[in-house]
C-alpha cells in the first residue's frame, strides 16, 4: 500500500515539482537537484521528537521503541512549509519533522556532513612566532572566550591563557570554565612538586622525552592543563609536537612504518604506587588509532616509558612482526626528534598552558631547583561539549542529536 502527497513547503532543498510519497517500508522525500532521500517508516516513528515520545527537558527517548510494530506505516505524508506531518496507520500518532532536520539526518543518502573543526597541523616554524594565545580576563568574563580558547585549543591542539593569576585556586578556577578536573590516582587539581610524592617520572627533575599521559588507561585524559608557579633553578624546557603532523609525516615517508603503528597493539601500566596497578580494562590499543568509519586520525597513544612487556605477537608473520615493529618506533622516534618537529619554551608563572593529550606530545628537559607546578586532567567528551556549546549554541547543538 502507498500514499502520496504534493510538496508545497518553502525550503530551497525541497523539490516542488516532485511529490513526497511512502510504502509499506519507508518514506521519500525529494530535494532539489534530483536528489531524493528514502527513510525507513520504523526509523522515522522512533525518531519522532514529539514531547510524547522525546523528553523535552532531559532530550531522553520517551517512546518504547519495542512496541512500534514491525509493519509500522504512514496513514498519510502532509508536507507543510516547514516540515512533514505524518499520521501512523498502526496507532494513529501524530509526528511532525521538519525539514532541515530532515536534510541533516538524511542518510540514504547522506547530505550533510558531520560538522567539523579545521586542525592546522603545525612544526615549530610554524608557531614559534606566534603561538596560540588567549587572556584570562576574556576567558573568566563570558562564554565567547571560553569559545575563543575551546576553539583554538581544537585548531592548534594547545593554547596558553595569558594573565592567569599566579595561584592553585585561580589555576583550579580556570579549568572550572572548561569543565571539572578529571580525578585519577594522581588526585583530581594537582599541585607538586619534584619530590617522588607520586612514583611517576613526572614527579622528578629528570628529562621526560615526548609522549601523551594515560596511554595505560582505557579513556586516555582527553585535556590536561600546566601552571608553572615557579623555579628557582635551570632547566626544564617544555617540549610539544604535533602528534597528528608527525603521523602525517610517517605516513608519507614510510607509509609501512605507519601501518604497523596503526595495527600493532601496545600494552602499557602504572605501577609504581604501591596501592596501585592500571593497565587497560579491555585490550591494548595501538600507538595510532582511527576512526573506524573514516579511517580518520583521533588519537596518539604513545610513551615509551610506560610500555609494559610486548610478548603478544602476529602468528601469521615469521618472526611474529617483532622486527617490523622496533623498525616503525625507531623511524617514529626519528620523526619526533627533528629540530623542525619540536616547540621548544620555557612554562612561566601567569601563563598556564593546555594541550590535547589525544593530539599534542609533551616532555621536558632536566631541571634543577624546586620547580612547582599545578594543574589537572580533563576529559575529552566534556571538552568536546562546552566547545561545541559554546561555539554552535545549544540549539544548534540539539538538532544533531
Amino acid at each position: 500500500m502507498s500514499g502520496t502527497a504534493t510538496t508545497v513547503a518553502a525550503r530551497s532543498e525541497i523539490d516542488p515539482h516532485h511529490q513526497i510519497s511512502f510504502d509499506a517500508k519507508r518514506v521519500y522525500v525529494p530535494w532539489s537537484k534530483g536528489v531524493t532521500s528514502t527513510y525507513h517508516n520504523i526509523w522515522l516513528r522512533d525518531s519522532c521528537q514529539c514531547s510524547a515520545c522525546f523528553h523535552p527537558v532531559t532530550k531522553q527517548r520517551l517512546l518504547n521503541t519495542f512496541a512500534i510494530p514491525e509493519d509500522i506505516k504512514p496513514e498519510n505524508a502532509e508536507p507543510s512549509d516547514s516540515g512533514l506531518n505524518i499520521k501512523w496507520d498502526n496507532d494513529g500518532h501524530q509526528s511532525f519533522y521538519p525539514w532541515d532536520w530532515l536534510h541533516l539526518h538524511s542518510y540514504q543518502p547522506i547530505l550533510e556532513k558531520t560538522q567539523t573543526y579545521h586542525r592546522f597541523l603545525w612544526g615549530r616554524n610554524e608557531i614559534v612566532e606566534n603561538p596560540p594565545v588567549v587572556e584570562y580576563a576574556d576567558v573568566m568574563a563570558s562564554d565567547a572566550g571560553v569559545a575563543e580558547w575551546t576553539s583554538k585549543v581544537k585548531m592548534y591542539g594547545f593554547c596558553f591563557v595569558e594573565g592567569t593569576p599566579v595561584s592553585p585556586e585561580a589555576t583550579e578556577e580556570l579549568i572550572n570554565r572548561i569543565s571539572f578536573a578529571r580525578n585519577t590516582h594522581y588526585g583530581g587539581f594537582w599541585d607538586f612538586t619534584s619530590d617522588l610524592s607520586k612514583a611517576d617520572t613526572a614527579y622528578t627533575d629528570l628529562p621526560l622525552g615526548l609522549h601523551t599521559d594515560g596511554t595505560y588507561f582505557t579513556d586516555p585524559p582527553g585535556l590536561q592543563l600546566l601552571h608553572c608557579l615557579s623555579h628557582d633553578g635551570n632547566g626544564g624546557e617544555s617540549i610539544l609536537a604535533d602528534g597528528f603532523r608527525a603521523a602525517r609525516i610517517l605516513r608519507e615517508e614510510s607509509p609501512e612504518h605507519y601501518k604497523t603503528l596503526s595495527r600493532v597493539r601496545v600494552p602499557a601500566h602504572s605501577a609504581g604506587n604501591e596501592d596501585v596497578c592500571i593497565r587497560p580494562t579491555f585490550s591494548a590499543r595501538p600507538i595510532l588509532n582511527h576512526d573506524d568509519v573514516s579511517g580518520e586520525l583521533l588519537q596518539v597513544r604513545w610513551n615509551n616509558d610506560d610500555r609494559s612487556t610486548m610478548d603478544r605477537w602476529s602468528s601469521v608473520d615469521p618472526d611474529g612482526g617483532v622486527l617490523q615493529f622496533y623498525d616503525a618506533i625507531r623511524k617514529w622516534n626519528q620523526i619526533l626528534s627533528r629540530p623542525e618537529v619540536e616547540y621548544r619554551f620555557k612554562l612561566k608563572p601567569g601563563r598556564p598552558m593546555i594541550f590535547d593529550n589525544w593530539r599534542v606530545m609533551h616532555g621536558r628537559t632536566q631541571f634543577d631547583g624546586k620547580r612547582r607546578l599545578c594543574g589537572a586532567y580533563i576529559n575529552m567528551d566534556d571538552f568536546e561539549s562546552r566547545m561545541r556549546l559554546t561555539n554552535m549554541g545549544r540549539e544548534a547543538v540539539l538538532r544533531q542529536l
